[in-house]
């Protein structure tokens, strides 16, 4: 996929049925699956480079695996060992699975793979365009040619976790958010198994966790946490994580790493992501993990739905359709992993953290943890009442 390839022209008054903001995972195939239908759909993203500025880790649990057509070529090997640490290291809980549960994706590849199945599908997409606001349908933007607009029945806020279409629809915004930062690199291979290993220490990740990923081709370091708890600052953990960090014995980083960062809302599927005028996928409706903060299952499922409520309601002309997309049903999905992030948010000390070891390491802890690491929940799947 090239560049000139997605670089579509905006001028005077460009329309469309649907306008996706946001060219990440939720947005190409929301905007891929209206296009398949025959609508006509464009696609505006701020970044003039896909392979660029990424900010997700790019884990895709074995649900995904199974139920999604991701480009092999563009996933890592298998990973089926999870190894969980207390702050000090010690005696860490190994856990393995019979089944690959997860692989990491090389989101640049991944993303150009997936805008190529748009275009495909005839979805316009036009880099290097940030959307700036709206009056009634018509839409403004501003790309390298300049300040243009676009009328277009409906918007798609795929825009990431401070929504700028959230707030013009005046629907709900994410408020509950941790912020993470992550250095990736190339291996030269190694004779380990592939592993997820996982430290709580909220010294260092406050209300979330420290990671390593080392799939034999890449690793990936990463902390995250609550911005506001973090008493030197995210940059000054990952600095002292990466100093120690477990997983990479005998590996010698490089000295150039790809750099991530972002924030990650953790409060749920918000309930108000849908009205007249357009609705909210992925990051912008909440539509993660509020225990382990994966966003990938959700926004490829929460897309279909999105599609099946656009195409409705453009087939129909009826915009109470659009009221089909509810979030404030579908959340009560989430609560028992919403109770869990409470849990885990209250974690405030390493001698708390390590004190729950005493139960992780347990049959019964082991269990719990194998059920949260490895079971088969997902986004749920509701289809359009």
């Amino acid at each position: 996929m090239t560049t000139a390839r997605l670089a579509c022209r905006l001028g005077g008054t460009d329309g469309a049925d649907v306008l996706v903001v946001g060219a990440g995972l939720a947005g190409l195939n929301t905007a891929t699956l209206l296009a398949r239908q025959g609508h006509d759909v464009l696609l505006v993203e701020r970044r003039t480079n896909l392979a660029g500025a990424i900010r997700t880790t790019g884990i895709f649990v074995r649900k995904t695996l199974d139920d999604f057509p991701l480009p092999p070529d563009c996933l890592g090997p298998p990973i089926r060992r999870v190894v969980l640490y207390p702050p000090d290291l010690r005696r860490p809980v190994s856990l393995t699975s019979p089944r690959d549960e997860y692989r990491v994706g090389d989101m640049g590849p991944l993303y150009e793979a997936t805008a190529a199945t748009a275009v495909d599908a005839g979805v316009r997409i036009a880099l290097g365009t940030r959307y700036t606001g709206r009056q009634g349908n018509t839409f403004h933007l501003a790309g390298r040619d300049g300040p243009t607009t676009v009328r277009a029945r409906f918007i798609v806020g795929a825009d990431g976790a401070r929504s700028r279409v959230a707030r013009d629809l005046a629907l709900d915004r994410n408020h509950h958010l941790i912020v993470g930062a992550e250095e990736v690199f190339e291996l030269p291979g190694s004779d380990q198994p592939p592993t997820f290993h996982c430290v709580l220490d909220p010294s260092l990740a406050p209300g979330y966790l420290a990671w390593v990923i080392n799939d034999g081709q890449h690793a990936h370091v990463g902390v995250a946490g609550y911005a506001d708890r973090y008493p030197d600052g995210l940059r000054r953990a990952m600095e002292q994580f990466s100093a120690s960090a477990p997983g990479l014995t005998g590996v010698e980083r490089p000295e150039t790493v790809e750099r991530r960062a972002g924030p990650i809302p953790v409060g749920g599927l918000l309930r108000r992501i849908s009205c007249a005028d357009g609705l909210l996928v992925g990051d912008a409706a909440g539509a993660v993990s509020p225990l382990t903060a994966g966003g990938l299952d959700p926004c490829l499922r929460q897309s279909q739905l999105a599609a099946e409520v656009l195409d409705d309601a453009l087939r129909t002309g009826k915009p109470d359709t659009m009221a089909n997309y509810d979030g404030a049903a579908l959340r009560p999905h989430f609560r028992g992993r919403l109770m869990l992030r409470g849990i885990l948010a209250r974690v405030r000390t390493p001698a708390t953290a390590a004190a729950g070891f005493t139960l992780l390491r347990t049959p019964f802890g082991r269990a719990a943890a194998s059920r949260v690491l490895f079971g088969d929940r997902s986004f749920p799947d509701p289809t359009p009442k």
